[in-house]
């Protein structure tokens, strides 16, 4: 199972639900710390190991499929069930423990007051995760601090990734078919980049931009370990694709890294954004590959700084003409080795594939 908690985010949490169960023992009883603290983890923690998807995965799919009202209402039975069951526990756990005095009763079941506590708990903590899911870790932290409110010059590593074939798609079988498409691609991409912590910034028609700060990007070739990944995550599941959409995503990708000036900007809705060269080349490259024909591009500047990962091989494609860049850049196509496919099948028999695409594939 992929963890989705950072550990700062799962110490956090794990503090704040404490807390607050301290804070309602002693508010209602006057006592009991650790009594209120056990509950209140027990209780609420499921609830976030639920909603970031660490438990009932296929569960948490079906009800973000629904329509808002049937997600509401579904979302407010599964955390009303889980809170029950999370008390249950830790009563048993209290009262074999020899903490609790009460009755099994009382001890195993919550009062009404007390679940609406939990959600009231809860609520708040998942609104942060939630909307920190929907900007990304970086952008999430970095609005919030305003590092960039004032332009800050940096150096990042940026993977393009554009999908082959989307207008013939689109001809074949309509834009709502291919938007659903669509979806489906970009949500198998997010746990490769969660895993080697990187960070979608955007989605431009079929293709999508991902970046690293460059430590981050360069440390154990996470950048490209990432592309790979995704690669994977794609052929594993070809049969289901094939089933739901008649074909298999055929991607193209580019890597490339360099110093770009990164800036918080909007009035009424804020991004952060990139500028520089850096995301132009990176761009151009991508549009290499199909000149090259080849499905996965780096630039040499960048795997210069970057050890490659045992199961890939290089290709070097010598030095090539870059539309809006005054020197020629030096190109190399990426490629996956044996080892690489060894890799992919210990994945498999670590982890099922069913649970990799979201939705009804």
């Amino acid at each position: 199972m992929r963890w989705r908690f950072s550990r700062l985010e799962f110490i956090l949490s794990l503090l704040a639900v404490a807390c607050s169960g301290v804070a309602y023992a002693w508010a209602v009883y006057g006592d009991g710390a650790l009594i209120g603290a056990t509950f209140a983890i027990f209780v609420c923690m499921p609830i976030l190991a639920f909603e970031r998807r660490l438990i009932l995965r296929r569960l948490y799919r079906k009800i973000h499929s629904l329509p808002t009202p049937g997600f509401l209402l579904s979302s407010v039975a599964v955390y009303f069930a889980v809170e029950n069951l999370g008390f249950l526990a830790a009563g048993t756990v209290l009262k074999l423990a020899g903490v609790l005095q009460e009755s099994w009763s009382d001890a195993v079941i919550p009062s009404f007051e007390v679940l609406l506590y939990a959600l009231a708990v809860s609520g708040p903590i998942i609104l942060v995760l939630r909307v920190r899911e929907l900007l990304g870790r970086d952008v999430f932290l970095s609005l919030l601090t305003g590092r960039y409110r004032k332009p800050v010059q940096e150096e990042r590593v940026f993977l393009f990734v554009d999908l082959v074939g989307s207008t013939s798609f689109a001809e074949r079988f309509g834009d709502l078919k291919t938007q659903e498409f669509l979806g489906k691609l970009f949500a198998t991409m997010a746990d490769p980049v969660l895993r080697y912590r990187g960070t979608i910034d955007d989605y431009v028609g079929d293709s999508a931009i991902i970046s690293w700060p460059f430590a981050r990007a360069v440390a154990d070739a996470a950048c490209i370990r990432c592309i790979f990944d995704i690669l994977d995550e794609v052929e594993a599941d070809a049969a289901r694709w094939k089933k739901h959409y008649g074909e298999v995503p055929r991607l193209r990708a580019a890597i490339h890294g360099g110093t770009i000036v990164a800036a918080e900007i909007g009035v009424d809705k804020h991004k952060i954004t990139y500028f520089g060269d850096t995301v132009n080349t990176t761009s151009r490259l991508e549009g290499l590959c199909r000149s090259l024909d080849r499905q996965v591009l780096i630039s040499a500047d960048l795997l210069r700084r970057i050890r490659l990962p045992e199961f890939i091989r290089e290709e070097d494609l010598g030095e090539h003409e870059v539309k809006g860049r005054g020197q020629r850049l030096g190109v190399l196509a990426l490629h996956g080795t044996g080892l690489r496919l060894q890799r992919q099948d210990r994945q498999q028999d670590e982890e099922p594939h069913a649970e990799t695409i979201p939705g009804p594939i």
